[in-house]
C-alpha cells in the first residue's frame, strides 16, 4: 500500500484542461479529505467516435501546468504510455500494481457518465476497484442516481459541502458529491477558439498562454519579434 492514503483520481481527455475540471478536482479534495489527486489524460477514449484535437504531448503539458500551481494535483501520463482504448478498469488495476489499495483510490467522473455505469467495461467488478465520486454536470444531477441507478443505492452516500464524509470507509463506495459545478466544456472551448472568441476564466491563464504560443485548436499565433538591446523592436 503506499503512504498516499487517499488519492483522487480525475481522468478525461482534457482537450483542454479547463476550470471546470479543476473545481471538481478541489471540491471532492475538501469534502473527501483526499491527499492528492492525479489528473490522467485519456490516450484514446472508449466512448468517444473522433479523437482528440490535440496531441497527447500537449495535452498532458497543459495539465502539466495547470497542476503545477497546486500543491495536491499531480499530472500522470500513465494511460498515455499503453496504446489502445483508455478503460476506467485497466487504470485502476495499473493503480493497484502500483501499490495503491483499493480503498485508497477515488475515481471521480461526472453524472451524465456514471448514469451509464452499466454500459463500461467489466461492470459490475469495476466498481470494486475503487470509491467512486460522481458529480453533478449540467443536464445530469446526482439526485438523479439512485432512481436511474436503483441496484447501486446501498453503496451510495451523499456528500454536500453542509455535510462532508467523515467516516471511514470500509468497502468501496459511491460518493454523489452535491456541488456546483461551471458549466464549462472542453467542446465549447475549443469553438471559441476557432471562432476568434475569448476564453478568459475558462481556463487557467497559463494553460490559455500555452494554446496560443503552440496554435492549438486553430488559434492564430504570431510571434512577438525579440527586442533590441535598447529595448526596440528589431527591424
Amino acid at each position: 500500500m503506499t503512504t498516499a492514503k487517499r488519492t483522487g483520481v480525475l481522468g478525461g481527455t482534457f482537450d483542454p484542461i479547463h476550470l471546470g475540471h479543476l473545481a471538481v478536482a478541489h471540491q471532492a479534495r475538501r469534502l473527501l479529505g483526499l491527499d492528492r489527486i492525479l489528473l490522467i489524460p485519456s490516450l484514446s477514449p472508449p466512448h468517444r467516435a473522433s479523437g482528440p484535437a490535440a496531441s497527447p504531448f500537449h495535452r498532458f503539458a497543459m495539465v502539466a501546468i495547470a497542476a503545477a500551481s497546486d500543491p495536491y494535483l499531480v499530472a500522470s501520463d500513465v494511460e498515455l504510455g499503453r496504446p489502445g482504448p483508455s478503460y476506467t478498469s485497466d487504470t485502476l488495476r495499473r493503480l493497484h500494481a502500483a501499490g495503491y489499495d483499493a480503498l485508497q483510490i477515488f475515481f471521480l467522473t461526472g453524472a451524465d457518465a456514471f448514469a451509464e455505469i452499466a454500459t463500461w467495461r467489466e461492470y459490475p467488478d469495476v466498481l470494486s476497484l475503487a470509491h467512486f465520486v460522481v458529480t453533478s454536470r449540467p443536464g445530469t444531477s446526482v439526485a438523479t442516481l439512485p432512481a436511474r441507478l436503483p441496484d447501486l443505492t446501498t453503496r451510495m452516500e451523499t456528500v454536500s459541502i453542509a455535510a462532508p464524509s467523515t467516516r471511514t470507509e470500509v468497502s468501496p463506495r459511491v460518493f454523489l458529491l452535491d456541488i456546483p459545478t461551471p458549466d464549462v466544456s472542453s467542446t465549447d472551448i475549443r469553438s471559441r477558439i476557432l471562432d476568434g472568441r475569448s476564453i478568459a476564466g475558462m481556463v487557467p491563464p497559463a494553460v490559455e498562454t500555452h494554446i496560443r504560443r503552440h496554435g492549438l485548436y486553430g488559434v492564430s499565433f504570431e510571434p512577438t519579434p525579440p527586442a533590441g538591446r535598447n529595448g526596440g523592436q528589431l527591424a
